[in-house]
């Protein structure tokens, strides 16, 4: 169970809040389950009972006690169960609030005077408790330190009741991952029509900007060209402290900037952690030239490849550190690729990249090494441009995406194994937005590779799948050979055999990762690797002499920048051919 707790002053809002239908009409029959004497006016199941009744009965003390009576007087404390946990009954989420009630010391058990308080269930995974915080004797409780305690009492609560045990998310929810926006921040930007709140825009262009920064002087330079105002703050000798960030024409009521913190934005945003990362250190592309416009394809790939190797590196070392290394790393290269991608998918990406904001463990020392090829990746992908719509940078973002899909599914298995099921969560929801990325990318190509492969002579069909039952166990090799990607695969490892390659030797590379067995497509993610691995061309280049209207529609789809040699790839000794560049070419 995860339990959130806040404050306020008014008592008819929330109530409000509790009972009525929610920001997407998501509450359903909200009624109260528990009340401080099991007889509070119930507006949501007894016919005539009003709001104003029931705040009137929470607020009693409240109102007698006057002045006396704390301004924030609401205590809000909403608890929610794990999604793999049983439906719970009423009943059970009675017992439940008053355990947490007298946990927090707002009603400590046998103690008359009490704060009043209900429980409304409105959902069937969670309740919100509130409660009014002046006492039977007009004082106040002593609830400092409430959520330590109604932690605590959590854990109890999961083992007696056989539910799913989140000790170590609550505690990991407590500091990491981003704040998330106010109500008032919601209320702000709905009525001034923004998809999102300023605290989410400012956050995406802050982590945008700072995506394979080498310094920090790159970073402010990058700042300001996205047009964020930036101030640093200086302690009393001088030293700067801290990063502060407003957005353009974000004002408060008297016209003043609204700056946030790095660390209110995220705690991964504050000056030590992204000194730590210009700490680490980030590699110049091969292509150091800011003035050479080079293909987006070749930082694309770059990427992607340190990808795998840091997906092999963790099926090796699960440690704290390289994770938290990865998680960090990646989302940069997601914010560079989605400050780079056409329009087609550059919101999933973003979104995929704020998925993965609430993954990472934030009090762990990420490993320094992992943590410079993965900001060096992202450095690439900024350097290398952005992606125009050539048919190369297509396949290009099909390959890195594919590898970024197997990296989110991987983070949200390391959570799923240590219990972390909301950072689980947030990455399979990552990797839901990247797959929806990679689709968009991915069917073209992928399309092409296939009509070639289903027209490849039987002798070669075989010649590949033989290598492919070599390099793969059998179960494994069976399936690849099954999945609808099969011609794809083939015509690529017939395309790289007839350039020199032995398809073996490219299919051991490929699958030597174990991470292969997650990937959704095992045989796309071949595919994809294989063609970069062995610098194939964009699109097939296989010899299949055109038929009829079949073949029209095949040639006319066959385009390649690269001059190759005609080859009959189903000729026993396929001639070599040249291999595609490894540097990046100019754009004419």
């Amino acid at each position: 169970m995860i339990a959130s707790i806040g404050g306020g002053s008014s008592t008819m809002g929330l109530l409000k809040y509790l009972f009525g239908p929610g920001q997407h009409n998501e509450h359903n029959d909200p009624h109260i389950v528990g009340s401080w004497d099991g007889l509070a006016p119930d507006p949501g199941r007894e016919p005539g009972v009003t709001f104003t009744q029931l705040r009137d009965a929470l607020d009693l003390r409240v109102v007698q006690a006057g002045e006396r009576a704390p301004k924030e007087h609401v205590w809000h404390c909403s608890v929610r169960a794990a999604s793999t946990d049983r439906l719970l009954s009423d009943d059970e989420w009675n017992r439940i609030a008053q355990r947490i009630v007298v946990a927090a010391g707002v009603a400590p058990e046998g103690d008359p005077d009490g704060c009043r308080w209900i429980a409304v269930r409105h959902a069937d995974d969670h309740i919100h408790i509130l409660a009014t915080l002046v006492r039977g004797n007009l004082t106040q409780p002593r609830i400092r330190g409430d959520w330590g305690r109604v932690e605590s009492e959590l854990t109890l609560i999961e083992n007696e009741l056989g539910l799913l045990s989140l000790a170590h998310t609550r505690t990991k929810d407590r500091y990491s991952g981003p704040k998330r926006p106010t109500r008032a921040e919601l209320r702000k930007a709905e009525r001034r029509n923004l998809p999102q709140t300023p605290r989410e825009t400012l956050r995406t262009a802050v982590r945008q900007s700072l995506a394979g920064a080498a310094t920090e002087e790159e970073f402010l330079r990058r700042l300001a060209e996205h047009g964020i105002r930036t101030s640093t703050r200086r302690a009393p000798s001088g030293d700067a402290i801290g990063y502060k960030f407003a957005l353009p024409g974000d004002r408060n009521a008297k016209n003043e900037p609204v700056w946030f913190s790095g660390s209110k934005l995220d705690p991964d945003l504050s000056l030590p952690k992204i000194r730590a990362r210009f700490a680490a250190g980030a590699d110049e592309p091969a292509y150091p030239d800011p003035n050479e416009h080079t293909w987006p394809a070749s930082g694309r790939h770059q990427a992607s490849t340190t990808i795998d190797h840091a997906l092999a590196a963790l099926a090796d070392d699960q440690s704290d550190d390289r994770t938290a290394a990865t998680i960090s790393g990646s989302i940069e290269i997601l914010d560079a690729l989605a400050a780079t991608s056409p329009v087609l998918s550059r919101k999933e990406i973003t979104q995929a990249a704020r998925a993965l904001d609430r993954t990472g463990l934030t009090h762990t020392r990420a490993a320094k090494t992992d943590l410079r090829a993965m900001r060096s990746a992202a450095r690439a992908v900024l350097n290398a441009g952005p992606a125009v719509g050539r048919s190369d940078d297509g396949t290009a973002a099909a390959t890195i995406l594919s590898s970024l899909v197997l990296l989110a599914i991987v983070i949200a298995k390391w959570h799923t194994a240590r219990g972390h099921e909301y950072q689980a969560q947030a990455a399979n929801t990552a990797a839901d937005h990247l797959r929806t990325a990679y689709a968009r990318h991915a069917a073209k190509p992928l399309a092409v590779l296939d009509l070639h492969g289903g027209r490849l002579p039987q002798p070669v069909q075989d010649r590949q799948a033989k290598a492919l039952r070599q390099v793969l166990p059998a179960d494994q090799a069976t399936k690849v050979l099954n999945e609808p990607g099969w011609n794809a695969l083939a015509v690529t490892l017939a395309e790289a055999e007839a350039a020199g390659h032995d398809p073996a030797d490219l299919l051991a590379q490929a699958a030597g990762r174990r991470e292969l067995a997650s990937a959704d497509s095992a045989t796309a993610v071949l595919n994809w690797r294989i063609r970069r691995d062995a610098g194939l061309p964009t699109t097939s280049t296989a010899a299949v002499k055109p038929t009829g209207r079949t073949g029209a529609a095949l040639a006319r789809t066959t385009t390649v920048r690269q001059k190759v040699p005609h080859v009959d790839i189903a000729a026993a000794q396929p001639a070599p051919l040249p291999t595609a560049p490894s540097s990046p070419r100019p754009r004419r």
